[in-house]
């Protein structure tokens, strides 16, 4: 990933004390799983081999975790469970996880915290957090080799996020464009305190795991730059040779992420307006193509999708932002390049076209929607999963969290 570019930190310029940190950067490894998944009904793969890891069991406040560094480069990245999971999620993120955990040491974990910065149905939480991890397991994200789990589980995201908070300066916050637009749009009297704050949580979910990459989009890029802020001005204020002298290990408390940028042309748009992207929160179910829709609502969907009246189909004409987005999704879903999907298609009329794009999206989702219902129908299996996930999680987070308590100079505790 030594292409991937650097986003400038706003903190880089504060002192050049800094150069104090050790550029050896030491992250908590992943435990090995336990072996109650490896029986599993659905054959999955089995959980990977153990490897030495790191306990966070600090005593005292002159014990650090040093654990060893993993020997993959480390990808965090999650989806909230609130809406359906759509194609532009499941394009944008879960289909790029299942080639990145081949690569990378992983953690795709459901990001509950974050669905309740907005007035939400409480009663449903739950079952939307079990489903999206369902959705995780049924479009191939592997728990042999990622460490799925929800967020919540892990209590060392809201502890984390505390003491990133005393080093947040508030004028970061009141720059964040989606706080911004949400809060315009919604009002000051329904708007919580956590709306503001969550990108300061989001900061806390990366940073928790010593991160080296994590999956970006256009929209996220900011909240990404924060991070790497955040990270910067706490290794100034607490790490280095301060950390050092309260009898730690000195050097950055936090590894700095790079993002991640997904591949080209993976921006799936709205079916109801091509320059808008399809989205959980758009008023219009009809906009989107959930993952679990069945096979007459897709039909029914695309069949009623907005189009032009120009003749022919052809992509990136930006008089046509719908037909680009239309043969996108047809060359996504069917795995075929630009050049074969134009040679298939450029002569075609609408009608015929929505049928082939339509029957497309069914024979691709349909075995995403089977194996999604034998995981719900198994919850024993899908507890363990999330639990293991969790597990694992919480070896690299208590870690790192343990660590930062340090390095702020509190009482260790025996």
């Amino acid at each position: 990933m030594g292409g991937t570019g650097t986003v400038v930190s706003q903190f880089l310029n504060l002192s050049s004390s800094s150069s104090s940190y050790s550029p050896r950067f030491l992250a908590p490894s992943l435990s090995c799983a336990a072996s109650t998944l490896l029986h599993s009904r659905f054959s999955l793969p089995s959980i990977r081999s153990c490897t030495s890891s790191a306990t966070a069991t600090p005593s005292t406040s002159s014990d650090t975790i040093t654990p060893p560094t993993p020997l993959k480069k480390r990808v965090v990245s999650g989806v909230q469970p609130t809406g359906s999971i759509h194609l532009g999620n499941y394009f944008g993120a879960i289909k790029n996880w299942v080639a990145l955990q081949n690569t990378y040491d992983t953690l795709f974990f459901i990001v509950d915290l974050h669905a309740i910065t907005l007035p939400y149905e409480a009663q449903q939480l739950s079952k939307a957090s079990r489903s999206t991890a369902a959705i995780y397991l049924a479009c191939g994200v592997d728990p042999s080799k990622a460490s799925v789990f929800v967020q919540s589980h892990v209590r060392a995201h809201v502890e984390l996020m505390w003491l990133l908070s005393s080093a947040t300066p508030i004028g970061w916050l009141n720059k964040m464009i989606q706080f911004k637009e949400k809060s315009r749009k919604a009002g000051d009297e329904e708007v919580g305190v956590a709306l503001l704050t969550y990108p300061v949580l989001m900061a806390s979910d990366i940073l928790l795991y010593q991160s080296d990459f994590v999956p970006v989009g256009e929209d996220q890029k900011q909240h990404l730059e924060l991070t790497r802020d955040l990270a910067e001005r706490v290794n100034y204020l607490y790490g280095g040779r301060k950390w050092k002298k309260l009898g730690g290990r000195g050097g950055a408390i936090f590894k700095v992420p790079e993002p991640l940028i997904p591949p080209a042309g993976a921006r799936i748009m709205s079916l109801t307006d091509g320059l808008s992207k399809m989205s959980k929160s758009a008023p219009s179910d009809q906009s989107r193509i959930n993952l679990l829709d069945p096979k007459d609502l897709i039909a029914n969907k695309i069949k009623r999708c907005k189009t032009d009246a120009f003749p022919g189909l052809e992509f990136d004409n930006p008089e046509r932002p719908e037909c680009n987005n239309l043969l996108s999704i047809y060359q996504l879903i069917s795995g075929k390049t630009k050049e074969e999907v134009v040679q298939e298609c450029q002569n075609m009329n609408w009608g015929a076209f929505k049928t082939l794009l339509t029957d497309a999206l069914i024979d691709h989702l349909r075995p995403i929607q089977v194996r999604y219902d034998e995981i719900m129908s198994d919850s024993g299996y899908l507890d363990d999963v999330l639990a293991e996930g969790a597990r694992n999680a919480s070896e690299i987070a208590d870690a790192t969290v343990n660590n930062v308590y340090q390095a702020m100079g509190f009482l260790g505790r025996r």
